[in-house]
Formats: structure tokens, sequence, C-alpha cells
């Protein structure tokens, strides 16, 4: 953990500064040690250069073992492919002139992925994510000077109000407990003033709910994490030639294929068969072993953005169903 954290981050209990305690460091980095409220009341450990401000276990201990599993996969970095940077600049709206040098809150960085592209913009990006994926997101990007990984949850985030000029969360929200909630916790550390915020959602419409996860979903995500894992390590393969023979027949393939539950990238992105796979494995795991799946309406999320006091609220699919706005 870099000093320079331990100014921005407060007690998400009390909402008070924390002091450094017994730490072990390496160069300029705290390896180990504790953050204590002023008041004494509350300690956080800071275990592998990380501050934890979560319980060890949590529901987000499937994506945990999953972008620790596929570390580097949807790195641009390991892929060949700008996948995660054109998603970023087209959900954002943002440019690299717009967030270097900036404080840049990624909530819910998983490995890093969304975090690598803010950081070679010159972003100072602080990667917050509940599960174990902040090991993950570290050994990717710990070579970065301006990173800052952060274990926090959502719902007590360990930040000043209004600090944080740049805020997004991608491909997060509808996997936690109570979608709105997530939200609201959003927009408070967006700085006033033009303080930009940006988030998607899975689409809450009839093709997306006829998706055949939502027929299986039910009993995969209650399976142990490692038994689920081991079946689609062996199964999609097969549920990925499956889909792409669907997807290559004329006007309905595209439709048909979703009958398959796996993520099929054939003909989305420019990856190579190898890759295929890679992605179908880790995405089919993650489409089947969250305990939340809460897809929402553009009508909902544009009211969420609007009654936050956000301006210039916009709606669009990118991806998933994008929204963001300015707080002024």
């Amino acid at each position: 953990m870099k000093i320079e954290l331990n100014k921005i981050l407060r007690c998400p209990n009390s909402g008070q500064v924390l002091i450094l305690e017994s730490e072990q460091s390496a160069g300029e980095d705290v390896t180990s040690g504790w953050l204590v409220s002023k008041d004494g009341k509350h300690r956080y450990p800071i275990f592998n250069g990380i501050p934890r401000f979560v319980p060890e276990s949590n529901y987000a201990d499937n994506f945990g073992m999953q972008w620790n599993k596929f570390r580097q996969t949807q790195l641009d970095s390991y892929s060949g492919y700008p996948i995660s940077s054109d998603r970023f600049w087209k959900a954002t709206g943002w440019t690299p002139a717009d967030i270097a040098g900036q404080w840049v809150l990624d909530v819910g960085c998983g490995a890093g992925r969304f975090a690598e592209v803010a950081l070679k913009a010159g972003a100072k990006v602080v990667a917050l994510d509940y599960s174990s994926a902040v090991d993950a997101c570290y050994a990717n990007l710990k070579q970065y000077p301006n990173l800052y990984v952060v274990q926090g949850d959502i719902y007590a985030l360990p930040f000043p109000k209004e600090f944080f000029p740049f805020v997004y969360s991608l491909g997060v929200l509808q996997h936690t407990p109570n979608v709105f909630k997530s939200f609201s916790a959003l927009p408070p550390v967006v700085s006033p003033g033009g303080g930009k915020l940006c988030t998607d959602f899975y689409w809450k419409r009839f093709r997306t709910m006829c998706h055949s996860k939502y027929l299986i979903r039910p009993i995969t995500k209650r399976l142990k994490q490692q038994t689920l894992f081991r079946l689609l390590k062996t199964i999609t393969p097969s549920l990925l030639k499956t889909s792409q023979f669907l997807g290559a027949i004329p006007i309905v393939g595209k439709f048909i294929k979703r009958i398959v539950p796996v993520a099929d990238y054939t003909g989305v992105y420019p990856l190579k068969m190898n890759q295929l796979e890679e992605w179908a494995l880790m995405d089919t795991f993650d489409m089947l072993a969250p305990q939340y799946d809460n897809p929402q309406s553009a009508t909902t999320i544009r009211s969420w953005m609007e009654n936050a006091g956000l301006k210039e609220v916009e709606v669009f699919q990118a991806n998933l169903l994008v929204v963001r706005g300015i707080k002024s």
C-alpha cells in the first residue's frame, strides 16, 4: 500500500481518518500492518500490500476465484487486442487527456482489465473490489506507480465524500445483493462541479431474460464453485462448438444460438480459437456462478442518475446498458 493512498482512506464505519500501525514496508510500499480509526475502535489489516475492509469470505468469492484463475485473460496487454480499452472509452465517453493525472475510482476492478486502460492514460487509479480479485489486480498492474488497490465494500466505501472527479463501475452492479443500494453508493464519492460517473448493467428486456442461463442458474449458483468450474471446463468446448454451429445459420443463427448456455464471442471479438475457448470458460462461469444476477431497465437507471442529482444523463447500449452523467 502506498502511503499516498492512506491520505485519502477513511474508516468505513466512522468516517474518521485512519492511522497506520505496526507496518512493514518494502521501499515506499507498506506490505503489511494495520489501519486504525482515530478513536481506536476499528482496525483493518493490510495484507500483501492491500488494505482490507471486508470479511475474508463473502458473496463475491466466485469472482475472486474466477479472476485469480483467469488473471490476465481480459487484459489488452495479454490478449493483444484493444477489447477492454474500446469498451472503456466508448462507455465512459472520456478521453486519455481527461483523466491523465486525475484520481479515478474503479469500483469492482476484478483483475484490472479497465484499470489497466486508465493507468496507461496516466490516471491515479484506486482499484476496489469486494473479492480476492484485488490480489489478481495487484499482481497484474503493480508495476504502475499510479495504482492503488483496496479490498472494500461498495455499501461502505472507505473514502471521503465528493473526492473523485471520475468514477466508473463496469460489469459489476447487477451482481450485488441490492443494485439500487449499490448504485446509490457511487454519486456521493463523485466530486461536484463536473465530476463524472459511468456504470453499466445487464439490460432488463425480453431478449435478455430469454437467455438460457436464467433457466439453469437456480441450480448452478448453488453448486460448489470448484465443482461448477470442473464441470464447465469439461463441457465448455463442446458447448462453444454447438453455439458456433448454430450461429452460422443464416438470419436466425444469432438468435437460436442463445439456447446454448455458453459465452460465445465468435465474430464479436477478433480472438484466436484458443482465446475464444478461454473467454468462453471464464464468462460462462461468470454467467452461472454468481449468487446475484439482477438486470435493470433503461428507465430505471436513468431515474437513479437523475434522482441522485446528476445532469446530462445518457443511457445507451455499449456491450451492456450504459448510463453516465455529470455531477454539477
